[in-house]
């Protein structure tokens, strides 16, 4: 398995199947942990893992509780942020506030770098071992391994089922542009017989999920599908702009409104979820969320379409999202109760299976060949990667908070009528090259 790339290495591993915070102070109730493993041991290790994944936080809280049990000399505290908040603005807040946590999260290449001095060698652990081959790239320098991957994760569109069988419209016709928009037509000559209030729920609110996502799907090929290859470059070209701003724009003319207010949660829970729109572009992440508001819908009723790329027809990007690392400067016992629990986590049976089954993940790991994929969405991506239609996760490799701060904000700015897309480009290009000198 080590000799093939993680994208397909999916196929190997499941063969069986940010508003900033204020004072982000740790205590033992941030989590489902208690006070039980000061009660077992007055010498007890206490843990404070600051997260970014709000869609399994009661989830990961759980499994935080189940090894509390374990190891009762052993208090994790959880602060979770994520979703519609800023999870970057918040954890520089927590280390300047000089609360550091023990385990955070960083997400590639870009935020090793910000934060390298502070980075625990996890080289020694079990989950390092185990990793699928490329899914350290990002976080490797020079013999030393800086974090464990969370999982793998792909997106495109996800659509009703239901709503796209009422309206006549088959998914499996849709591959270009061409296709999209005439579905859309279609959506939108029938949205009152169809029950909906619009083909899109386009959350331009987040900078996130244009500047990471939407935009990744396009910037792939120029990177030849590489993050360190975007990490590497001193420019951005652009060179399928023009498919990115009609894709921008279809999403945008097409939606509920105004899309500059509207939110992730919005998106997920009040507008998909509910069955008042018919697609968002959104990944096998929300899941869970989407289960809690209607586990029938969630498993039977949700499909993913690619984003149709000029030359990539049929492919979605695949990648690991984010990494966990390990604060070196927590002192020895602590860093190495942080690796224990990462370890158990990934590499336990308790661990696997409750990643597997109730995270919802995709492993990025080997030793899952005994698991099954939990839920149709994750499915779907692990049969895109199994036959190897995927784009490249390199939106990772651009310069520190490039993504949002300048291409989201320009984006927003573009939706807004404020300017241009050439300036969306220009300005996007510029703030890349000036992060670069």
């Amino acid at each position: 398995m080590k000799g093939k790339k993680f994208y397909s290495g999916i196929a190997t591993a499941l063969l069986a199947s940010s508003i900033a915070l204020t004072g982000c102070s740790f205590s033992s109730g941030d989590s489902g942990g208690d006070s039980e493993g000061e009660e077992a041991s007055g010498d007890a290790v206490t843990v404070d893992v600051f997260q970014f994944k709000v869609e399994f936080k009661d989830q990961f809280e759980e499994l935080v509780s189940m090894y509390e049990e374990e190891n009762p000399d052993v208090n994790i505290n959880v602060k979770t942020v994520g979703g519609g908040n800023d999870y970057g603005a918040s954890l520089k807040t927590s280390f300047s506030s000089g609360e550091e946590p023990d385990i955070f999260n960083v997400g590639g290449p870009t935020s090793v770098d910000e934060y390298e001095k502070y980075l625990a060698d996890l080289s020694d652990t079990e989950a390092a071992g185990a990793a699928l081959e490329g899914t350290l790239t990002s976080v490797k320098r020079d013999d030393q391994i800086l974090g464990l991957p969370f999982n793998q994760e792909g997106y495109g569109l996800l659509y009703n089922k239901k709503v796209f069988e009422e309206a006549g419209i088959n998914p499996d016709e849709i591959k270009t542009m061409d296709d999209l928009e005439g579905a859309v037509e279609t959506l939108n000559s029938k949205k009152d017989e169809l029950g909906i209030k619009a083909p899109f729920a386009f959350p331009a609110k987040e900078k996130w999920v244009m500047g990471n996502h939407l935009a990744n799907a396009y910037l792939a090929d120029e990177f030849n599908h590489d993050v360190m290859e975007a990490y590497e470059a001193d420019t951005v070209e652009f060179a399928m702009g023009d498919q990115m701003k009609r894709f921008t724009d279809l999403q945008n003319d097409n939606s509920i409104q105004p899309t500059l207010s509207l939110d992730y949660s919005q998106q997920v829970e009040e507008h998909f979820s509910l069955g008042n729109v018919a697609m968002i572009q959104q990944g096998n992440w929300v899941y869970n969320t989407i289960a809690s508001m209607d586990e029938e819908f969630a498993q039977n009723n949700v499909g993913l379409l690619p984003i149709p790329v000029e030359g990539y027809e049929g492919s979605i990007p695949v990648g690991v999202p984010n990494y966990w690392v390990v604060n070196k400067e927590s002192g020895e016992e602590v860093v190495q109760a942080s690796k224990d629990f990462l370890d158990w986590m990934y590499t336990s049976d308790t661990g696997k299976k409750f990643v597997t089954e109730e995270f919802k993940f995709i492993p990025a790991y080997e030793g899952y060949e005994d698991q099954e994929i939990a839920d149709p969405i994750s499915q779907e991506i692990y049969n895109y990667a199994k036959e190897g239609n995927t784009l490249g996760w390199v939106f990772l490799g651009a310069p520190t908070a490039w993504t949002e701060d300048a291409l989201g904000v320009a984006m927003q700015e573009y939706i807004a009528g404020d300017i241009t897309w050439e300036e969306v480009e220009q300005q996007a290009t510029k703030a890349w090259e000036d992060a670069r000198q």
